[in-house]
């Protein structure tokens, strides 16, 4: 925070409230600058010439949020009377992004607002950076649900994204000698001026306790009666999420968990004063952290406490908000569709049929229908650590009449399954929702499928390999079920609000139809070969780089060579996404130019950014690797002009919006058929990066868009590794075969990188060269042959800013935009015609 005393003075009719607003237009600058004035005084509480950056920041927080609660109003009116059918948007993470400069932009206000602050003698920029980072997510996954959630908007799907209001987030990333070290994220810590409690929706969650059964004296038939051993109360926050100059407004709400007596005064008075907020702090732990680690039997419990806390809040809320508008809870379906953002919200599907089943009292038959006709499922994932299996004994100690209705689902579904497959034994034992190879577990993504209408994959690769592998037998037994929605991004905050520049340039000479299609920036391939547009091309990326070095040096007192290729991975840290990789290229390149091999290398500027789970050693140790190659190449005479190695900590939204329009080299190098589909490579490609990666996820279609010959492409395919797998594959083999590999792994294990240190990286090399789970082994040495390709053509700078010019210009596909058209058309049922 900065002191700013030398703000403009207020008059008293400047000050004398709605009066001199109401004169005004309230989007215009002098509109912006009274409201600016009157927030100062009547929400923060201070005169301007007390006031310091942060004070000011949340007056024009408040200021902006006002004229979006405007249109809010006006869109929940329009829903009101219209009757629309709703997608409810269930993810575990909304990685939002700062929200001041995007609300701005999709209001239309940005120009009003700067010139409000020039006459106030204020930067808005400087305002904008005291805006904390929301702490609701960690990656890719949160961040698609924040794109989608502006597309819908934008596209005006009537929605609302439902998720956890993590007090802390994920956590607060130091790297301290190399290591990372997590601090808590107090975002919250000053308050959050885009949130709304919404009292009126407050729900109550049940958790453990035991069931009962009664017959009806009627029917004769069960009446069951879940007797819970404690509730936690779920309070509403809702954040509005305005669409893109359409005075649009959808509303992300998200659960905070609270005790439904926060202090017991008769404990207190007998003098246990910790007892007496005991059920407050243990209740509010639900909603502390996102991802607390689950090695131990706590940490899994406290995890699906989390998911089915945030989930039946949400069905809840959605039942509740039904009968406010008198609709028969048999039409349920026809005014709600639940979208499930990966496994996590999967037990949703268990809660509808409870709350239809034993609250609202409709049949078994009839209530599995309306769940079925609700329900859609998107995977993201092939690892099959992910796809969630909770313990069996935590499951039913917490969710007692949950496993009960799962068994029924899951014997009612077997008895389809050995109809339609008789005799098929291991085929039933693999997809029932209870896995009992071991230890009996629930599997959520078996629940998901067999729940949903419809299941999707993100990206062509990994849908078709869901069905061919992880969710095959799902697949031959509803093969009408399956489809593909490839994920993509919105190119308002990662292309206009990132990359201003770029922004000015394509609005010069395509106009602005491409702010809401992106498919018009095919227009850009008529500049393709315009060698005075090229020049403009290249000065366009140099004041990016520019700008990240300039941020770098102030942040980390690192100085930028802008005239090196910058060659950038940001991402979470992943021993499938293969950081590891770049980094022993890296040692490659260090030995190449030390043996005298090496002599006209362009100068490279290696950056990477990502959180590594708390608990997930060996991530940790790739990024101490990463750190310990950028001090050795750092220090070295003979490299440290050619070679920069660095590890920018705190990956985070705000971060990545100052790095991706500054890259010209992109990394997408996860070994093939593991990374679902990526959208960091959606958001390099859109800010002109090129593309280094295998046929992985979305680098396919990436690649079919922008022409292989724009892109570089290395590495085994997804069926070369799997028939590798299964001729039994030996890592030591191409360690053997590769002269330079064999250097790179036998310096790293004598210790010649690390200043003798030989332990450091033991279990790295000793895992790379007996396992290698993600054939970084394999991969090695045409990645390097890729690399080399990529430094040639990087010399020749007509022919990068071709590539780069070409990436921006056909990278329509991947806007969250199309993603989620597709979704109204296939899975939702949604007209955007109507």
């Amino acid at each position: 925070m900065q002191d700013a005393s030398h703000g403009q003075q207020p008059s008293e009719t400047e000050t004398s409230g709605t009066t001199a607003i109401a004169a005004q237009d309230n989007r215009s600058a002098d509109g912006i600058r009274l409201a600016f004035l009157r927030h100062m005084r009547r929400t923060i509480g201070k005169p301007v010439e007390f006031s310091n950056t942060l004070d000011q920041y949340r007056a024009m927080a408040h200021l902006v949020r006002d004229r979006v609660m405007d249109d809010w109003i006006t869109t929940v009116e329009s829903y009101v009377q219209h009757n629309v059918r709703v997608v409810c948007y269930l993810s575990a993470e909304f990685l939002l992004g700062p929200h001041l400069l995007n609300a701005m932009l999709n209001l239309g206000i940005t120009d009003s607002a700067e010139k409000a602050c020039d006459e106030l003698h204020y930067s808005l920029t400087q305002l904008a950076d005291e805006e904390p980072e929301p702490g609701l997510g960690n990656g890719g996954l949160g961040r698609l649900a924040a794109c989608y959630m502006d597309s819908m908007t934008t596209l005006e799907v009537p929605a609302v994204g439902y998720g956890l209001r993590y007090e802390f987030g994920i956590f607060r990333q130091e790297i301290r000698d190399g290591w990372q070290v997590e601090h808590s994220d107090k975002w919250l810590e000053y308050g959050n001026p885009w949130e709304i409690p919404a009292s009126e929706a407050t729900q109550h969650v049940s958790f453990g306790g035991h069931t009962e059964t009664t017959k009806d004296e009627k029917t004769g038939e069960l009446i069951w009666k879940w007797v819970p051993a404690f509730t936690v109360k779920g309070v509403a926050y809702d954040t509005p999420i305005p669409g893109y100059r359409n005075k649009q407004v959808n509303r992300l709400r998200l659960w905070k968990a609270e005790a439904e007596d926060s202090f017991d005064l008769e404990i207190f008075n007998r003098g246990d004063y910790m007892g007496a907020v005991r059920d407050k702090m243990e209740s509010e732990t639900i909603s502390k952290v996102l991802y607390p680690p689950d090695e131990t039997e706590q940490g899994k419990r406290l995890r699906l406490m989390q998911q089915y806390f945030f989930t039946s809040c949400s069905l809840q809320d959605m039942v509740r908000l039904h009968k406010l508008q008198k609709l028969p809870i048999e039409k349920f379906a026809d005014k709600w569709s639940v979208q499930l953002n990966d496994t996590h919200p999967s037990i949703g599907i268990a809660e509808l049929m409870r709350i239809l089943t034993d609250e609202e009292e409709i049949g078994w038959d009839e209530a599995w229908t309306i769940t079925q006709a609700t329900f859609g499922y998107t995977n993201h994932t092939l690892l099959p650590e992910a796809l969630e299996k909770w313990p069996l004994p935590i499951f039913a100690s917490l969710l007692p009449r949950h496993i009960e209705i799962i068994y029924e689902i899951n014997r009612r579904f077997l008895k389809d399954m050995q109809a339609k497959f008789p005799g098929d034994t291991a085929r039933w034992a693999r997809m029932s929702l209870i896995g009992e190879d071991g230890e009996k577990q629930v599997r959520m993504a078996n629940l998901a499928v067999v729940g949903s209408k419809m299941v999707n994959g993100v990206a062509k690769l990994h849908s078709e390999l869901l069905k061919e592998d992880t969710l095959k037998d799902f697949y031959e037994a509803f093969p009408n079920r399956f489809t593909n929605v490839t994920n993509g991004v919105t190119p308002r905050r990662w292309l206009m609000l990132a990359d201003p520049p770029l922004t000015a340039l394509l609005n010069e000479v395509l106009g602005t139809a491409w702010h809401t299609d992106l498919y018009a920036l095919r227009g850009l391939e008529d500049y393709v070969d315009d060698a005075g547009f090229l020049d403009k091309w290249r000065k366009r990326q140099e004041e990016s780089k520019g700008r990240l070095g300039d941020f770098i040096k102030r942040s980390m007192d690192v100085s930028l060579n802008p005239a090196s290729m910058f060659d950038v991975q940001v991402k979470r840290i992943h021993e499938y996404k293969r950081q590891h990789l770049n980094a022993l290229h890296i040692l490659g390149l260090y030995c190449r130019i030390k043996s005298g091999e090496l002599k006209d290398l362009p100068p490279r500027t290696f950056l990477f950014g990502g959180k590594a789970a708390p608990s997930y050693t060996y991530a940790k140790l790739m990024i101490k690797l990463v750190c310990t190659v950028g001090e050795l190449v750092g220090k070295d005479p003979q490299t440290k002009d050619l070679l920069r190695v660095l590890f920018v900590p705190d990956y985070s939204v705000s971060l990545g919006q100052r790095i991706y329009p500054a890259a010209d080299l992109s990394e997408q190098i996860s070994t093939a058929g593991k990374e679902a589909s990526g959208t960091g490579c959606m958001k390099f490609m859109m800010n002109g990066a090129v593309a280094i990666g295998t046929l992985d996820g979305a680098n396919i279609e990436i690649r079919e868009e922008v022409g292989e010959e724009n892109f570089f492409l290395f590495g085994l395919t997804a069926p070369q590794i799997a028939e590798k797998q299964k001729a039994g594959y030996r890592p030591r083999d191409f360690y053997e075969k590769s002269p330079l590999l064999r250097e790179v792994m036998d310096g790293l294990r004598d210790g010649r990188f690390s200043n003798g240190d030989r332990d450091t990286f033991a279990p790295l090399v000793r895992d790379l060269l007996e396992v290698d789970r993600y054939f970084v082994m394999a991969d090695f040495d045409d990645y390097a042959r890729a690399q080399s390709e990529a430094g040639k053509i990087f010399c020749d700078s007509k022919k990068w800013s071709r590539m780069s010019l070409l990436n921006t210009a056909r990278s329509g596909k991947f806007s969250s935009d199309r993603s989620i058209r597709e979704y109204c058309q296939n899975i939702w049922k949604i007209n955007l015609d109507r």
